[in-house]
C-alpha cells in the first residue's frame, strides 16, 4: 500500500485558474452527499437515499499581496461562485494522482490580515457547495 506524503500538492483557483500551490500549508477537500431518510411506515429500521453533494474545501495560506498571488486572487472572489482544484501532487493527473475540481463553490468571507507580532500572516479560507468531480487521466 502507498502512502502519499502532502508536500507539493497543486491547488488551483477561479475559472481562469491561478496555481497558489507555493502559498498554501493546509488543504482539506470533503465530499459529501447529504443523507435523506426514506424510511416508510411498517419499516423496522431506518432507510436512506443519497441528496445533493455538499462539499467543502479549508486551505490556509500564507499571505500575499503581490500582483497575480493570493490577495489579489482571493478578495474579488468574496460572495461568489468559483470553480478550486486540488491535486495531491504537482505531477500529471492519473489513476494515483487525481484530481479534485469543484465548480460552482461559494466563498462567503475572506480575512486579509490574521496574525501576530514576528508571525506569517496568514488567510484561512472555507469554499462551501458545489459540484465535485473527480479526474483520474
Amino acid at each position: 500500500m502507498a502512502q502519499i506524503v502532502l508536500k507539493d500538492c497543486k491547488i488551483e483557483i477561479g475559472s481562469t485558474p491561478v496555481t497558489l500551490s507555493d502559498r498554501a500549508n493546509s488543504v482539506t477537500v470533503t465530499y459529501e452527499i447529504e443523507q435523506i431518510e426514506i424510511t416508510s411506515f411498517g419499516a423496522t429500521g431506518r432507510s436512506y437515499a443519497g441528496g445533493l453533494q455538499n462539499n467543502t474545501v479549508e486551505i490556509e495560506f500564507m499571505q500575499d499581496f503581490a500582483a497575480a498571488n493570493v490577495e489579489a486572487t482571493i478578495f474579488p472572489l468574496v460572495g461568489t461562485s468559483t470553480t478550486v482544484a486540488i491535486t495531491p501532487t504537482s505531477s500529471a493527473t492519473g489513476a494515483t494522482n487525481p484530481k479534485y475540481t469543484i465548480t460552482g463553490c461559494y466563498l462567503a468571507s475572506h480575512t486579509p490580515i490574521a496574525g501576530g507580532v514576528g508571525e506569517i500572516a496568514m488567510t484561512s479560507l472555507s469554499f462551501a457547495g458545489g459540484v465535485l468531480v473527480k479526474t483520474t487521466s
